[in-house]
């Protein structure tokens, strides 16, 4: 059985900022799982998928909360 965490889910979808930062940390996984592996990276770019090398993607800076 699921136990309720007591956090509004609906409060957090409207705010948005835990999911941004969420999305933005699962990137930043992502792009150097791929740079260590020497993968490249398959993108939408516009109308069309294109692979990129990890190396020529950049990894954000992960942002302090705040």
């Amino acid at each position: 059985m699921i136990e309720p965490s007591g956090r509004d889910v609906g409060a957090i979808i409207r705010e948005g900022s835990a999911i941004d930062r969420a999305i933005e940390a699962a990137r930043r996984r992502v792009v150097r799982r791929h740079q260590q592996l020497g993968i490249p990276l398959v993108i939408w770019d516009g109308a069309r998928v294109v692979e990129v090398p990890a190396e020529a993607v950049e990894v954000p800076e992960e942002q302090p909360d705040g």
